[in-house]
Parts: C-alpha cells; sequence; structure tokens
C-alpha cells in the first residue's frame, strides 16, 4: 500500500530579494521624476517661414503616402499656414480627417519643432471647408455642361449616352 502524504513533507519559507510590488513603486517615481515641468523660457525660438512649413509638410506627406495611404488620402488635402512668429495654422476639411490628423500631428510637429528649432510653435485649428477635394465623374461634368447648354439633355435622352 502506497502512502499519500496530506500536507507537504518541508515547509520552505524563503522571501525572494525581488519584489514586484517594490519595483512598480520605484518604476512609478522614476516616470514622475522624467516629465517634471519642463520651462520654456529657456527653449530656443528661432524663426521659421512659410516656406520651411510647407517644404516639411510636402516630406511628411510624401513618407506618409508610401506608409500609410489611408492616412495620406485623410489629410493631404490640409493647408498649413504660418499666421504668427510662433503659431501655425492647420485648416482641414472635415472633423474625421482632423481625427487621423490627430493621430499624426506629435510627429509631424516634433519633427519640425527639431527641424528649425523652434520650441514655442502654437498649432491652431481652422476649418476651411474650400480645400475639401470633390471627385469629379463624367456625370458631374455633363451636368455642368447641361446648365450652360440645355439641349445636351435632349441629346443624352435621344442617344442614351454612359457616363457611368
Amino acid at each position: 500500500m502506497i502512502q499519500k502524504a496530506t500536507e507537504p513533507l518541508s515547509k520552505v519559507t524563503s522571501n525572494s530579494q525581488f519584489s514586484i510590488k517594490a519595483a512598480l513603486e520605484k518604476k512609478e517615481e522614476i516616470e514622475k521624476d522624467q516629465f517634471a515641468e519642463v520651462k520654456d523660457e529657456n527653449l530656443p525660438s528661432n524663426h521659421f517661414s512659410q516656406t520651411d512649413v510647407d517644404r516639411e509638410w510636402e516630406i511628411f506627406l510624401k513618407n506618409l503616402a508610401k506608409t500609410d495611404t489611408f492616412a495620406y488620402n485623410a489629410i493631404n488635402s490640409f493647408k498649413l499656414e504660418k499666421s504668427d512668429e510662433h503659431q501655425i495654422v492647420v485648416k482641414y476639411s472635415s472633423e474625421t480627417a482632423k481625427a487621423e490628423f490627430d493621430r499624426l500631428s506629435i510627429e509631424f510637429f516634433n519633427h519640425f519643432r527639431h527641424k528649425v528649432n523652434n520650441f514655442k510653435i502654437e498649432i491652431e485649428y481652422a476649418v476651411d471647408i474650400t480645400i475639401k477635394k470633390e471627385i469629379v465623374t463624367k456625370r458631374k461634368i455633363f451636368e455642368k455642361f447641361v446648365e450652360i447648354n440645355p439641349l445636351l439633355k435632349d441629346l443624352d435622352d435621344l442617344m442614351k449616352f454612359d457616363l457611368t
């Protein structure tokens, strides 16, 4: 007959020298110190021009077109304009496109701040419906011509043009 133990035969208790709880608390303290308040008065604020903004925006869009075409299509119509010495106005056409831009704006503006050596740049957003790109189809072109010359509508009824 085989005897079974009801309790462990030996009770070895040893405290580990590594405490997960202590490590997490220490890590939180370090993170708080790393993100201490940065005084912006000591940061450089060199001059930049609209040409600098345009050039860096074009480079950013070219790289984005290669890596993320969805995001590129959403934000390629945005206009970035320098409105003041330390202010850039971002003009966008829709809120959904702005949401996509918000995801990528940190990357772009951090790169731009380092490129022009100006860390006091402020970003302002403005809706501009005129920059929205409309896809012009053959049907829309034909309808514009019908407004100019109504006889084209009769010709379309007679000939049954394929404007798909």
